[in-house]
């Protein structure tokens, strides 16, 4: 045994761990909880000159898998880690990585897909993985999860197959245990080896092709090979278990039985919940009952043989899965659990229940009736544990099981917000004579007196800028409104079910996808209108995104810019992924503290410099774009009222707002207003317009006499006060230089008649 420390550690945190002592080149990734740690503990780690990983922080999980896939290709060794909604995102691009043969690891920290949403941890994202080609191993406690990564890798390179180690969320990645890890990261490099390239890519005397089009009989040839490539897995697996249970002390095997071997009921299980399953083990054999419990280390290849021998002995088989193959009598697990007993004809009598959906938490007296449940011949092969108070609901009800509840039984909480209570004439928009938008109106007490359509007592922050934002945006129009919010901050704080704060229709979609969705819901509801389905009159469709979700959602936005839906797409401006925890979006300002952007002796926070979206968006040649803050209200109505009457009458607009966030920005929410002001006086968020393609600059902080150095405001912020020191001085030079080429880019449109 090679020499080894003690760590009080999480999943998360051994998973880090290993990734630096394995020594990988690459990791591409993008920030979803509850894999998010992994990223932000190797970021410190490299601030600090633990590690020289390259980090790429993607604006998507689709985009990150194809950074790996590209840095494999190139020969590095890569790392990836993603949970539920983001490996779906991504999932396309892993057969063409196990296909074209190039091997890697990716931690997959299991979590519940959506919809709705839900961050809590089940199995519900793993299992779209088993028929993408990559072996699959499953770590049950943080230890395993260090382990697994390890030995994944050596079997990636051994194979030529990428391969995942999974565990559950929460419950593995963020409880603390005590765990080992080897004192030398030598220990670790030479168990695994030196990489060996049969193809190396980059070889120019030697050029190959990657991913070439294939037809029959190549296809199946390939699809045939990868298969092998799988079997050959198995075979390896063993040894690669044996090889580090001598280094180690810590001896696996593809499946892991307790008390099962005279067991005449046996309760199997994956991740966590076997160790639970332990203790209920332990109190049923006090009692005298022969219970066992049996979980699974590797799901690809599936140990079939393996869990036969585990479990051909007892008399009742109880498969639990954290997700449901709906439709088919069982979670995947189940299925594949049926599957190998029929092989081996073995006459176990076996059933199924779903537990533990979005991580409902799983107690030993869940364990003791789940094995109770086994035994009893009454019960059904197949069903769901934990929904007893929604079974005797459905029971006590006339309705069919697909009926959905009567709307009138519950009286809402406030009043519908129709075009009679928000008509007040407070903002009149119409057409000037230069064909420009001209508003009349748009006081702040005039507008105080549209109805909000946010109600009072969101979960927000104090001092978020969010609802700040929105209600301005919302007070200029008199129009009804249909809302769709991104993923973000801003969405988890107003609908916690059962209650939402919202008045008005509301939908929401994930980050990546909430403008083409508005798009669809615009034209379908326009086209109701025209057929008389529902009545006539304008409707301002408005889509709310923050938090970073104009990066993984810009392609969705800019489509539906370019395609001209008659839609507001309204983007507040926090700077991060805030609701992850905040790690650096594109929007971060360069020199940024965050949680991926760490300070240290190696690092200064966020390298590159924020993206400018509104000139993305008023390059697709959109009726209007503009930005907008709260230190400028009545700048902000009126910006908001012309959105609105482009949306209603041309196409689709876009309009910005800077949007505090005293939680990560690290100030004091009492000067918030003071913060976003030094940054349009700073010219770090100019306020202008896009107007038909006519750029109008709407403030100059040059002519009032009020424009500040950038530092002045980086300095009245916590995560960018560091810029202080002499030692980033050059930093903060560069950012003042670019603010400065793009502020004068601004007055020169301005000032030119056609730009």
């Amino acid at each position: 045994m090679e020499k080894q420390v003690m760590e009080y550690a999480s999943g998360n945190e051994m998973a880090t761990i290993a990734i630096k002592q394995i020594g990988y080149d690459l990791m591409g990734y993008y920030p979803i909880t509850p894999s998010t740690q992994i990223a932000e503990g190797l970021d410190t780690m490299k601030a600090g000159g633990e590690t020289d990983l390259i980090m790429i922080a993607a604006e998507g999980e689709h985009s990150a898998a194809g950074v790996c896939y590209g840095a494999c290709v190139g020969g590095g060794r890569v790392i990836n880690a993603t949970s539920a909604n983001g490996l779906l995102y991504a999932l396309e691009q892993f057969p063409v990585q196990s296909g074209t043969r190039y091997p890697m690891v990716m931690n997959v920290v299991c979590r519940t897909i959506s919809g709705p949403l839900s961050i809590k941890g089940d199995h519900s994202d793993i299992m779209f993985m088993l028929n993408a080609g990559w072996p699959i191993l499953f770590a049950k406690t943080a230890q395993e999860v260090y382990d697994f990564n390890i030995i994944a890798l050596k079997l990636a390179e051994a194979v030529r197959l990428p391969v995942v180690v999974a565990y559950d969320g929460f419950f593995t990645s963020h409880q603390k245990r005590r765990c080992m890890r080897f004192e030398r990261e030598e220990t670790v490099r030479d168990f695994i080896g030196a990489k060996k390239e049969e193809y190396p890519f980059l070889d120019f005397e030697h050029p190959i092709t990657v991913g070439s089009y294939m037809n029959e009989p190549d296809l199946i040839g390939n699809r045939y090979q990868l298969h092998l490539a799988m079997e050959e897995a198995a075979k390896r697996l063993p040894g690669f278990f044996e090889a580090y249970g001598k280094l180690s002390g810590r001896s696996y095997d593809k499946v892991e039985g307790y008390c099962s071997e005279d067991a005449d009921t046996i309760l199997l299980t994956l991740g966590s919940s076997y160790e639970t399953a332990g203790e209920a083990v332990d109190e049923l054999r006090r009692k005298g009952k022969k219970a066992g419990t049996v979980t699974a280390h590797v799901l690809r290849p599936f140990p079939y043989e393996e869990i036969y021998a585990l479990c051909k002995n007892a008399s009742n088989l109880l498969v639990a899965d954290r997700q449901d193959s709906y439709g088919a009598g069982g979670g995947n697990l189940s299925l594949e659990v049926r599957a190998a007993m029929q092989r081996y004809k073995c006459s176990v009598r076996i059933k199924s229940l779903v537990y533990g959906l979005g991580g409902l938490d799983f107690f030993a007296k869940d364990a003791v009736r789940m094995l109770e449940w086994a035994e009893n011949p009454d019960t059904p092969d197949f069903d769901y544990y934990g929904v007893d108070e929604l079974k005797i609901q459905d029971a006590n009800s006339e309705k069919s099981g697909n009926e959905m509840p009567n709307r009138s039984d519950d009286e809402p909480f406030f009043a519908p917000l129709t075009a009679g209570r928000t008509k007040i004439g407070a903002t009149t928009v119409t057409e000037s004579e230069s064909g420009f938008a001209q508003v009349t109106g748009g006081t702040l007490n005039a507008t105080a007196a549209v109805p909000k359509r946010i109600a009072p007592g969101h979960g927000a922050c104090p001092g978020c800028g969010i609802p700040v934002n929105i209600n301005l945006l919302l007070r200029a129009i008199e129009d009804p409104v249909v809302l769709l919010f991104q993923t973000g901050c801003g969405m988890i704080v107003t609908t916690s079910y059962p209650r939402t704060s919202f008045k008005v229709p509301y939908l929401h979609n994930l980050f990546q996808n909430g403008a083409a969705t508005l798009s669809g819901l615009a034209e379908i509801c326009y086209r109701k209108q025209k057929n008389g389905e529902i009545p006539p009159g304008d409707i301002i469709f408005v889509m709310v995104s923050g938090d970073g979700g104009m990066d993984i959602g810009m392609g969705s936005a800019l489509g539906t810019a370019l395609r001209g839906h008659r839609l507001i797409l309204f983007e507040y401006d926090n700077g991060g992924y805030m609701n992850t925890g905040y790690q650096l979006s594109y929007s971060t300002p360069k020199g940024a503290r965050s949680a991926t952007s760490h300070v240290g002796k190696n690092q200064y926070g966020k390298t590159f410099f924020h993206k400018d979206m509104p000139q993305m968006m008023a390059a697709t040649g959109i009726p209007y774009v503009a930005t907008m803050a709260e230190s400028n209200p009545v700048d902000f109505i009126k910006k908001a009222a012309k959105a609105a009457y482009y949306a209603k009458t041309t196409g689709t607009a876009y309009v910005k707002a800077l949007s505090a966030c005293p939680l990560n920005w690290n100030d004091t929410p009492a000067t918030e207003r003071k913060v976003i002001a030094s940054a349009v006086d700073c010219c770090y968020f100019p306020l202008y317009e896009v107007e038909k393609g006519k750029t109008t600059l709407n403030y100059n902080p040059e002519q009032a006499g009020k424009k500040i150095p950038i530092l002045d405001w980086l300095s009245m912020m916590g995560r960018t006060r560091h810029l202080q020191k002499e030692e980033y001085r050059e930093v903060v030079e560069e950012l003042q230089s670019e603010v400065d080429r793009r502020f004068a880019r601004l007055k020169a449109k301005s000032e030119n008649p056609i730009l």
